[in-house]
Formats: structure tokens, sequence, C-alpha cells
């Protein structure tokens, strides 16, 4: 698990002021890290492309060509000339070595995108969107210092943005690398130092979201005593509703996620061997899971009974639209997990906040608004659907970065909130439950083998066997 930053410039103050750095070696350890990735990846004697922009990001650029001059062909581009006293004064230097200074965009092997880092503000201009228009259509392989030249602080492109193959990102890692807008520009992400440890560089500063990291997961266990039964490991009711299968999905997840007993409430024909079926919530139900596939018409006495349980719930899908959902989020005693995607969001939102959005606004402020969500509502425990799965409680938020559009498939919500239903109903608390059900459906994606396009639902919940915690 890593802190994210929004802006990393009272990092880097911090530096000058407490640790006697200098700017320039901040920026001689940025390159540094870019050049040290190239020559870790690429042979000696390939050609390479930078393109450097006005500021300091731009001088980050020039600087890798000069750390690269011997080991690339380099050709450095630097089409709107250099601004920053650093950029002026590391262009300076570049000169006193005849590097080659190019004119225009030539195709290389290694293609660097040093034009504008984070923090953009503004709409890229139409000199700026033609040169990255031309840099996508070269074959090199395309990397990005710090940020994608066009992504906001936000995560935003304005309104476009350069595809890296990889985002070189100096000091800290940014949470607008993580933005569902900015996840088809980024590619891979990594982090280099600036010229002093990590942890020197972050002490001190609080943040209020993290990155989930694989390895973060933890999964249900067995091995806590050999004298245990079935109702050892909790007891789930799912709800199931005008569109049985979404149910059937959620409870078989459940129970292969290692919950003990699971019981689907409704009348079901040809209920899998493995479930239970009853009319009414079982006396020894541990927690409850609503509102896949249920429809529009709400039955009464069902969501009266869940309601009056004061069991630990999730609730998913239809529920979310329904009025009945704030009566829910007034419970501020109960374990609840809600996991809508955006549009369930913004109507959910529209319904209990006084201030409306859309769905344009959400995507292009996704942390923001769930924190705006969690601030009214702290005691529940959000998902945010999407990409990159926002996790939230009070006032922490955890993004989950591995989603894969293999989970793009109607059924993949429903195998979520099993897998959080079942963490539920084994004892664990909502936001353990919310984190490590989302760590297990990416985990279970990635475990597919076939085409990305063919995964049903049944795959994830039968790769749930092959995900492994990872120490």
């Amino acid at each position: 698990m890593h802190p994210l930053y929004k802006s990393c410039y009272p990092l880097d103050h911090r530096c000058y002021n407490e640790y006697n750095l200098t700017e320039d070696i901040l920026m001689e350890h940025a390159s540094m890290g870019m050049a040290n990735y190239i020559k870790d990846n690429f042979p000696k004697n390939s050609s390479l492309l930078i393109v450097a922009g006005v500021g300091n990001n731009g001088a980050d650029g020039i600087v890798l060509a000069r750390l690269l001059q011997d080991y690339c062909k380099v050709k450095l581009f630097i089409p709107f000339g250099v601004k920053s006293a650093m950029a002026k004064l590391q262009l300076e230097r570049v000169k006193l070595l005849n590097i080659d200074i190019v004119d225009e965009v030539e195709d290389a092997d290694i293609v660097v995108d040093a034009i504008f880092g984070a923090g953009l503000s503004r709409e890229l201009d139409s000199k700026t969107r033609e040169i990255i228009t031309k840099l996508q259509t070269l074959n090199g392989f395309k990397i990005a210092c710090d940020m994608p030249t066009g992504i906001d602080i936000d995560g935003n492109p304005l309104p476009m943005a350069f595809i890296a193959d990889i985002t070189i990102t100096m000091g800290a890692l940014k949470e607008a690398l993580y933005s569902d807008m900015a996840k088809d520009f980024v590619g891979d992400i990594i982090c280099v130092d600036l010229g002093v440890s990590y942890e020197k560089y972050t002490f001190g500063f609080e943040t209020d979201i993290y990155l989930l990291e694989e390895s973060d997961i933890k999964l249900p266990s067995r091995n806590f005593s050999k004298m245990t039964h079935k109702g050892s490991f909790g007891h789930l009711a799912v709800v199931a509703g005008e569109k049985k299968g979404a149910g059937i999905m959620s409870a078989l997840s459940a129970l292969k996620f290692g919950a003990g007993l699971v019981t689907v409430i409704g009348e079901i024909y040809n209920l899998p061997i493995s479930l239970m079926q009853s009319r009414n919530l079982p006396y020894n139900t541990t927690a409850i899971a609503l509102g896949m596939g249920f429809g529009d018409d709400f039955e009464v006495d069902i969501v009266d009974t869940v309601l009056n349980s004061n069991l630990p719930t999730v609730l998913d899908a239809d529920i979310l639209k329904s009025q009945r959902v704030a009566e829910f989020l007034e419970q501020k005693d109960r374990e609840i997990v809600i996991t809508p995607h955006p549009k369930e969001f913004v109507e959910l939102w529209n319904m209990v906040i006084d201030e409306p959005i859309d769905i344009s606004l959400l995507q292009a402020n996704r942390f923001e608004k769930v924190r705006e969500f969690s601030l009214v509502f702290p005691h529940i425990t959000l998902i945010l659907k999407g990409a990159n799965m926002i996790i939230a409680q009070d006032s922490k938020l955890f993004i989950n970065p591995n989603g894969t559009n293999r989970l793009s498939k109607g059924g993949s919500g429903d195998v979520l909130s099993g897998l959080i239903g079942s963490l539920l109903a084994q004892g664990w608390n909502s936001l353990n439950s919310a984190i490590h059900a989302s760590l297990a459906l990416t985990a279970s994606a990635k475990a597919y083998k076939g085409n990305s396009y063919s995964m049903l639902p049944i795959d994830l919940i039968e790769n749930l066997s092959y995900i492994k915690e990872k120490n």
C-alpha cells in the first residue's frame, strides 16, 4: 500500500528548505531515474527522441539527453524554446556537449514526452496537440516524464494527452495518475527518488488516499483451528429478486470465497445444489447481500426485514436506485458496504445530497465526489466501481488500480457483492471486506487464461481457487 499525493510541490520545497537540496540536484536525480530505466531495458545505441517543454518538465528531458548522450543516439526536440531558469541552464549545458537538437518530430526506438508534467491547469494549445498527435504515430516505446502531457492535476485529459507505455513519475506517486480518465494514457507507472530516500521525502506529509497493491490482499483462512464446522465460517443470506441469475452468482461467489453457509432468499427453480433456499431470513444469518438483480418493484417485507436486522450488509445494484436506500444510509451503527457503478452512484447522490451531479461531472472528479459523499456518510463503506475502483470510508480512500476490461461484463459486480458478503459473514469489518474482496476480484480476473472478451462471471468464481496472498 502506497500513499498518493495531490501535489508533490510541498515535498520538493521541504527538500530545499530542510535538506539543503537544490532544484538542480532534484532534477539531476529525476532524470537519472529515467536514464537508469532506459539503460536497464534498452540496448546501447538505441535511438532516443526527447521532446522537451518550456519549463522544469522540459528541463528534466534536457538533462536526460545529457545523461544518455553516450548510451543512446539522442535527438532533442524543443518546439517552444525554454522559459524556466532551470530549463535555460540545462539547455546551456547540453549545447556545450554538441547534442543533436532537431527541428521536428523524428521516429526513434524510445520516445520521451517531457513537454508538460504534473500540475497542468489549462487546455493544450493547437501546436502541442499537433505534436502529441505526431508522437502517437511513432513506433518507438513511449515514456512520459512525471505525467503524460495533457493530464491535469485531477487526472483528466485537456482535452487529449500523450499515450505512454510507461510513466516515470518523480518523488512520490500522484493521485492524478490513478484517475479513471488517465488510465488509458499513463501505461505502467514507476516512481524514482529525487536525491533523498522516499521516507525522507514524504516524512510528515499526511494524505487521505492510498494505492492498493496486489500484495496487500488478505484471503479467508481456515488455519486457525481444526475443530470447526460450517457455522464457524458465517452464513450469508443473498436476497434474490426479479433477475435471479444475479443473486445466484453472488451466492456462488460467496460460498467459493469461504462462507460456511449461503442461503438464497426467494423462490428459484433449479438452484445449484451447493446453495440453500428460503423464503425468510435464516435465524443464524451473519450477513446479508441485497439488491443484485432485484428489479424496480421491491418487496416491502424483505426490505423491512433486512433493515430491522442490523446485520452487516452489502447493498448493490437496484437497491441503490430505490428511495429506501436512504433508510440504510442513516443506520450509523451498522456495517454497510455499498457498491455502485457511476450511473448508480449519481442516482444515489441525487437522492440523498442536495447538490445534483451528472455522470460526466462525477467521472471528471471521482476522488472529490467520493470524499464529499464520505463526509456526509462517514460510517458507510463505499466502493465506486470503475477502471480503478475507489474504496472509501470516513476520511480515507483506497484505490485498486488492477481493474481490467475483462470485468466489463454483466455479472462481475454480482460476483464482487458475493465476495464482500462472504467476508462480512465471516466476521470481517466493512472496510476490510471491501478492500480485500476488490483485490480478490481483480486477482481472479487476472488469473483468467482465455481471451479478454470471453471471461464469464462463473470463470471469476472458479478462479478464486487459484489466487494467493503475496507476501
